[in-house]
């Protein structure tokens, strides 16, 4: 897809840029470090480990019985995985589990393996290492998982089932899978997230899984979690089931009593209360009710805060399109007034939103040449950064999480003719422009409401970019093309294009950003007269 608009100049309060992105095509969003390509890479290198591996079982497969079955369970994961590598990676359960199995449980495997002669497995398992995801990785893929949760509002059960929308590969979440996301929770002191996943852990051992966790412990990291966000009964009672289990767990015993002298002295708190109102009666007067009513109509009106808007957005809610403004959109053959390019063979371009104006640009990237696109980017591809207003320099930030990568027709000859594609569609001068920027986006990968540029591409799930101010939302949809000005002709910025990235729930998310800068555009666009002109 083709997407277009403007930015704030680099060097100038005064000047603006027009920015034109298109999308490359659908590939999978996935771990904020690590995109799509270097992902499917991870599975590659975990197969030929587990190829390795079996090897080394051939030589020794008498003493080894525990490691061959490790083996086994791996080969088989794997191969279903490199049938279709991104479309396995397209669930982001699936995600997390290779992320976990890399830095936790090979490292588990090794120590294994070390207690006995070891030759072929463990040097190409050592070799392989330099190229393993970090606990970075693995805790930033597991609070994807939790974003996505909390944007799209799935519960913990929906996840581990794998019961996500528009999924080819379903994967099941284990109880310590389960275990693991509460426990990175916790070390964030996220105690939602962490009763939330603590919670389906417990679950799912209550439903009979085999786990090498018990439920003591569980219910330990539970109560706790449940405890710090205010429910002190509720602490109590998991407390109480875990002393069931465990009548000498020490901490334990020190909570419970710990949690039963807090909810005492809560009861007595409420008492006390209670009876003062009563001593002071009902004297409520007129005047202070319709303060009160007053106050709470104040309350309905407020504007909803817009994470709230633009969550609800990425979900499909909200949208403002009225039925009688829909009727005014409209779908078009496309020339641009006449461009030799098109006189033949117009685009097809349909209105998106009438304000501020979006329109779409159909089939207008080819298969080929998103390959080719993808291609020359992944070498590249370094996390996204962002401009820090305080310190004037460039980095990472948590509210735009994906890797990017720059071409210039030095790359290949192609690159030169999407630009001068770019150029024909708008006809915007493009000697001022910026490099062709791509883009790739992890597990939960976004980039929350902000007035620089946006993205789009094609996904089974989630993926659109919204516009909190006027509720609207345009939704991924596979070599096409959006397109809309960030700046007036004055050259003033239209506020209203203020837009995010949802995080891709399941699918693939490449995308492609040209930024058009308002300079060299004199005689293209002219100045308006007036600042909203």
């Amino acid at each position: 897809m083709l997407l277009a608009k403007k930015k704030k100049h680099a060097t100038s309060s005064a000047l603006f840029d027009h920015l034109f992105l298109f999308s490359c095509i659908v590939f999978f969003c996935f771990s904020a470090l690590h995109p799509t390509g270097q992902m499917t890479d991870l599975l590659y290198t975990e197969k030929d480990l587990v190829t390795s591996l079996k090897d080394y079982i051939r030589a020794e497969e008498n003493k080894l019985e525990r490691v061959k079955r490790w083996a086994d369970k791996m080969d088989s994961l794997t191969a279903t995985a490199t049938q279709d590598p991104e479309g396995f990676l397209g669930h982001p359960v699936n995600a997390f589990k290779l992320m976990k199995r890399l830095n936790t449980e090979w490292g588990d495997l090794e120590s294994l393996v070390l207690s006995d002669t070891t030759d072929g497995f463990i040097s190409n398992l050592t070799i392989q290492r330099q190229h393993f995801p970090t606990e970075e990785d693995q805790t930033g893929a597991a609070k994807a998982l939790l974003r996505l949760q909390d944007t799209y509002r799935l519960d913990a059960n929906t996840i581990s089932t794998g019961d996500l929308p528009g999924v080819t590969h379903k994967s099941h979440m284990t109880v310590e899978d389960c275990f693991e996301l509460g426990k990175i929770a916790y070390s964030d002191v996220d105690y939602y997230h962490t009763e939330l996943w603590m919670a389906q852990a417990l679950k799912q051992l209550d439903e009979g899984e085999e786990s090498p966790l018990d439920k003591v412990l569980v219910l330990d990291y539970l109560s706790y979690a449940i405890y710090q966000q205010g429910e002190i009964e509720r602490a109590l009672e998991y407390t109480r089931k875990l002393l069931s289990l465990d009548p000498e767990h020490q901490r334990a015993k020190g909570n419970l009593k710990y949690f039963e002298f807090q909810l005492e002295k809560q009861r007595k708190v409420e008492e006390e209360k209670a009876q003062k109102q009563k001593e002071r009666g009902k004297r409520e007067t007129t005047e202070t009710k319709k303060e009160k009513k007053k106050s709470k109509a104040q309350t309905a009106f407020q504007l909803i805060p817009e994470r709230k808007k633009y969550e609800m957005l990425c979900r499909g809610e909200g949208i403002k399109m009225t039925p009688r403004r829909q009727s005014r959109l409209f779908c078009r053959y496309y020339d641009n007034n006449r461009n030799p390019k098109y006189l033949l063979a117009p685009v097809k371009q349909q209105d998106e939103w009438d304000r501020p104006y979006i329109v779409r640009y159909l089939d207008i990237i080819s298969d080929k040449e998103i390959e080719r696109v993808k291609q020359l980017a992944k070498p590249r591809l370094r996390r996204a950064t962002v401009h820090d207003p305080q310190t004037g320099k460039l980095t990472t930030a948590q509210y735009r999480v994906s890797k990017s990568a720059w071409l210039t027709g030095y790359d290949d000859p192609m690159i030169d003719m999407i630009n001068q594609r770019i150029e024909d569609l708008t006809g915007l001068e493009m000697d001022t422009a910026e490099e062709l920027q791509v883009a790739n986006y992890g597990v939960g990968g976004q980039y929350e409401p902000h007035f620089d540029f946006g993205r789009m591409s094609d996904v089974a799930a989630g993926g659109a970019t919204v516009f909190p101010d006027v509720g609207a939302a345009v939704w991924p949809k596979k070599g096409t093309a959006v397109f809309w000005y960030n700046l007036f002709a004055s050259g003033e910025g239209d506020y209203s294009t203020r837009h995010a990235a949802c995080p891709v729930l399941v699918g693939n998310k490449w995308v492609s950003n040209k930024w058009i800068h308002e300079r060299g555009q004199e005689w293209r666009r002219p100045c308006g007269l007036s600042e909203s002109e």
